[in-house]
């Protein structure tokens, strides 16, 4: 019975971490397409008041979108690519994003 339960744990580890590298790349891909025009390929904007995403939380990030999708938030450039995503899209961008850091370094 511990042998059955370790296989089935170290299937289910293995088939997740797989999931997660597929939303990763499908997140990487779909922001490339939709996002990095103006938000970065890894979330840095180059341009001003545009929000850098890279680090931000992926639960916020959603939010964010879904309210941009619904009208709750108004951006007329950001509705018009929420409403072109999936929702699978949105939640892997927002991953993509999130699993992003930004490092910081002091100024000489």
């Amino acid at each position: 019975m511990r042998f059955v339960f370790i296989v089935f744990s170290s299937l289910f580890c293995l088939s997740f971490s797989i999931l997660v590298k597929a939303d990763a790349d499908l997140g990487k891909r779909k922001a490339a397409q939709a996002c990095a025009a103006c938000h970065g390929a890894q979330g840095i904007s180059m341009a001003p008041r545009t929000p850098h995403l890279a680090g931000q939380d992926p639960d916020y990030l959603m939010e964010q979108l879904r309210h941009y999708r619904s009208g709750k938030r108004l951006h007329e450039v950001m509705a018009v690519i929420a409403r072109s995503l999936s929702e699978q899209d949105l939640e892997a961008v927002a991953a993509w994003y999130g699993s992003n850091r930004i490092t910081l370094e002091k100024a000489d």
